[in-house]
């Protein structure tokens, strides 16, 4: 993903697409005109070739046009709800813009799309886990394996040491969202400016050069026991491995079942450990079916001493038990959000300085996983793997039928 340089926040749009021969409605079609709005200091930047994508919230259909040099798209569309994203890439930079639940209905209209700005990151998250996998030959469904990949898409190297990372509030995308609310007038997303990460935060040990990693090189964080899983379970990975790292405290997360001591190739150099613990569960876990995972590192001031404030740290509304760290936006430097395949009634948590879109997981315990593609021309011409870095997912992620880590 990024650092963020320039923050805005994400008016968003009624858009759409071409309905022509694949129209899934009958009855009357609406135009839409969009235009993309670069901030003041990029208005005079050529704007063709963004991609702006709407999907039918209700059947799933999506469809997709590009911009002209002047930012703008016209589309035809149906009365219906829709999710709209619009992101492109260019020397200068990152550009997005994402809305949710767009009502399209009765007449032509036309929006002005505020378009966010940042730069590619250094470290992205090249592979997300979360899904678990079948028990066969036993029956039953496993999920004590998940884990993620971090990968160097700079290049230079980079250093893995005091990274931090976690998870959104609610822990699914279904889950009722405190967070982001509704703009009354327009109903569009309104984003607060910060992550309210829940359950804790993780960090990377290391004073700050201990941890390289090299340009295209990758780093495997056992989220959940770093131990061969495919000994008994033959559809789930191997986590035992030198080199790996792991989210382990036994003080915090005591649960055994899913934080089993790490195996014999784990060295105690590489656990990950807990910054602060905001809620009571005593295991720790990523939403099976639609998590959101956010890389980011505090500047100006160590992680320790961010959550020591007393109004950084803030309760979940209407909970006696779980809070949330507010962390900025500003800090991020990857992130990705995971929609839940089976139910239409997802709801964005990370707002478009973070991820304009999402991944979307079809299925669990099938052994799924969901991954970056691979930039083609950008990996031929450096040497070495340079992954898709539009700061979306929808463009950026695609869902694999197995690990990568399975053997």
């Amino acid at each position: 993903m990024k650092k963020v340089i320039y923050i805005l926040a994400a008016l968003l749009l009624a858009s759409c697409a071409d309905v022509k021969d694949t129209n899934p409605y009958e009855g009357g079609v609406n135009v839409l005109t969009l235009t993309a709005v670069y901030p003041e200091e990029l208005a005079d930047v050529d704007k063709a070739g963004l991609n702006a994508v709407v999907e039918d919230m209700n059947t799933g259909s999506r469809y997709s046009q590009v911009t002209t040099s002047d930012g703008t798209a016209t589309f035809t569309l149906p009365n219906g709800l829709y999710r709209i994203n619009v992101s492109g890439r260019s020397d200068l930079g990152i550009f997005n813009g994402a809305a949710d639940k767009v009502v399209i209905s009765g007449e032509d209209l036309a929006f002005s799309l505020q378009m966010s700005y940042s730069k590619p990151g250094s470290i992205v998250i090249k592979e997300l886990y979360c899904g678990g996998c079948k028990k066969l030959p036993q029956e039953g469904d496993y999920q004590a394996d998940q884990y993620f990949i971090l990968h160097n898409n700079h290049y230079e190297v980079q250093y893995l040491d005091s990274l931090c990372f976690g998870t959104l509030s609610p822990n699914n995308a279904t889950g009722p969202n405190y967070f982001v609310t509704k703009d009354p007038a327009t109903g569009e997303n309104v984003f607060p400016d910060y992550m309210p990460v829940i359950q804790c935060i993780w960090q990377f040990p290391g004073d700050g050069d201990d941890f390289p990693l090299q340009p295209g090189q990758d780093a495997v964080v056992c989220v959940r026991g770093a131990i061969d899983h495919s000994l008994q379970y033959p559809l789930s990975v191997n986590l035992n491995k030198p080199d790996y790292f792991v989210c382990y405290n036994v003080t915090y997360f005591p649960n055994p079942k899913y934080h089993p001591a790490p195996g014999d190739q784990i060295s105690d150099s590489r656990i990950i450990d807990v910054v602060i613990k905001t809620g009571k569960a005593n295991a720790y876990t990523l939403s099976i079916n639609s998590p959101t995972l956010t890389l980011f590192k505090a500047q100006g001031m160590s992680i320790q001493d961010f959550v020591a404030v007393e109004e950084n740290v803030i309760a979940v509304p209407g909970s006696y038990v779980d809070r949330v760290v507010k962390v900025p936006y500003e800090w991020v430097m990857d992130a990705v959000e995971v929609f839940d395949g089976s139910s239409t009634n997802n709801e964005k948590r990370l707002g478009p300085l973070a991820d304009a879109g999402f991944v979307t997981q079809t299925d669990v315990f099938l052994g799924r996983s969901l991954m970056r593609h691979i930039d083609e021309e950008a990996t031929a011409i450096s040497g070495y793997e340079i992954l898709a870095d539009t700061n979306n997912s929808s463009n950026d992620f695609y869902e694999t039928e197995k690990q990568s880590l399975h053997e």
